[in-house]
């Protein structure tokens, strides 16, 4: 079950059920009346508010996150480069994107019918065949807005070398040429991995396990800050990474509940368990933490809680509540361990654990899906190997896909910043500011 069929569950299939309680006799409708839209207000009011919410965790969310994790001479760095990116990626995705993920196609890619948003306003505009009861452009946006943060994630692991303007070219093409393909894949009935029945209710596979994969290898690319491994590198704000990280916890209920596409019992039970894989993921590790040194740190619980929301995020609209604590718990005791020991044996510096968190993470919740997943909750249509495939298909693809954008934009320019900005630090030497006239 993907985004682009779980539709069935919602108000068509209720309105039916209410009829047939009456005792009435239902005519089969002919097939073209039962396709026509229909726009409901409480959906569309739903999913333009579940639409900021995810807005909301890129800017300030992710920034405020990321920041407070960085150098005070990075801090404001990556203010820039997210909202560069995010730039970047909305035009893309009204140019093209939007229409090579969501448009009819075959297996692979989807069509060319909305390029340039062609038919999404005004007096054409109709709706989506994944969300028939909301506006086509609502839905547009809302899947924008998941582009963006799928991007975002990944400046974590390229923070404190990457050049801006490279940052802008990796992300106009690595929307259309990774995430385009992949959301297809997996979220319009005609993907590949869609017709296999693989199983991601809100991005576990489409977002994280993407983003993880293409940041760790952004980092292999660019190789290691100066002084990594030799000398600290600590965060300059935590209070700042804790704020951020609270409102990607708030962010994330859009993101999951809002992958129901309606105002529903099903859009209110994936937010019940998005909360409790959060806490679940906090809880476990925070365990692990007081277990290997005797304290709970603030940045740890704040990070389990994420690594919880990242892993039941696939599974946010299959799972119970029992399923939903075994998810997020498992995420955040397995990514505790990544995080504390994957730089240091591969020496690849991933800044901010992009793989570690959310490769991981999505990998957890994308397999765990069909383990937990309830039949009367919504469809299993997926095994084990069915998202396990789909994981590594995906993960190859965003990887390799990665590297090849990263060696074609080395071609024609330089993808760090000098070694003397880079001691700097590109608060100066790119934005020509600083956090603080004493920083």
């Amino acid at each position: 079950m993907t985004q682009a069929t779980r539709v069935v569950h919602g108000p068509t299939f209720a309105a039916l059920a209410s009829t047939a309680a009456l005792g009435l006799v239902v005519a089969p409708m002919p097939a073209m009346a039962a396709a026509a839209p229909s726009v409901n207000g409480a959906d569309t009011a739903w999913m333009l508010i579940c639409t900021v919410l995810v807005m909301l965790m890129t800017m300030p969310g992710i920034i405020l996150f990321y920041s407070g994790m960085l150098r005070t001479k990075n801090s404001l760095s990556i203010v820039a480069h997210t909202i560069a990116a995010a730039s970047a990626v909305t035009l893309m995705w009204a140019v093209v994107g939007y229409s090579l993920a969501f448009t009819p196609g075959d297996g692979l890619i989807g069509g060319f019918t909305r390029l340039l948003g062609s038919s999404l306003l005004g007096a054409r505009g109709g709706t989506h065949p994944s969300a028939p009861t909301v506006p086509e452009a609502a839905f547009f946006m809302f899947q924008l807005s998941f582009a963006i943060i799928t991007f975002a994630i990944i400046l974590g692991a390229t923070a404190e070398r990457m050049r801006l303007s490279v940052t802008v070219v990796f992300a106009g093409l690595w929307s259309v040429l990774v995430y385009a393909p992949v959301a297809h894949w997996i979220w319009h009935p005609t993907g590949w991995l869609a017709a296999m029945g693989h199983m991601d209710f809100a991005g576990g596979t489409v977002v994280h396990i993407a983003s993880g994969a293409s940041g760790l290898v952004a980092a292999w690319v660019l190789g290691p800050r100066q002084g990594f491994g030799r000398e600290p590198m600590l965060p300059h704000n935590l209070l700042v990474t804790v704020l951020g990280g609270g409102l990607l916890w708030a962010g994330w209920f859009g993101f999951n509940a809002g992958s129901a596409f309606e105002a529903s019992g099903r859009a209110a039970g994936a937010l019940l368990t998005t909360q409790v894989g959060a806490c679940a993921g906090a809880a476990a590790w925070g365990l692990g933490e007081y277990v290997r040194r005797g304290q709970w740190s603030v940045l740890g619980t704040v990070t389990g809680a994420i690594a919880g929301l990242i892993a039941i995020t696939p599974a946010s609209g299959y799972v119970d509540v029992p399923g939903a604590m075994a998810i997020g718990a498992t995420s955040g005791l397995v990514c505790f361990v990544c995080v504390v020991g994957f730089k240091a044996r591969t020496g690849i510096d991933d800044a901010l654990d992009v793989f570690a968190l959310h490769g991981v993470g999505g990998l957890i919740g994308t397999v765990l899906t069909p383990v937990f997943a309830v039949a009367s909750i919504a469809p299993v249509t997926a095994t084990v190997w069915t998202n396990l495939l789909g994981a590594m298909a995906v993960m190859a693809y965003a990887g390799a896909a990665t590297w090849l954008i990263l060696r074609a934009i080395g071609l024609v320019m330089k993808l760090r910043v000098s070694p003397e900005h880079e001691r700097v630090g590109l608060d100066i030497a790119e934005h020509g500011e600083m956090l603080s006239p004493g920083a």
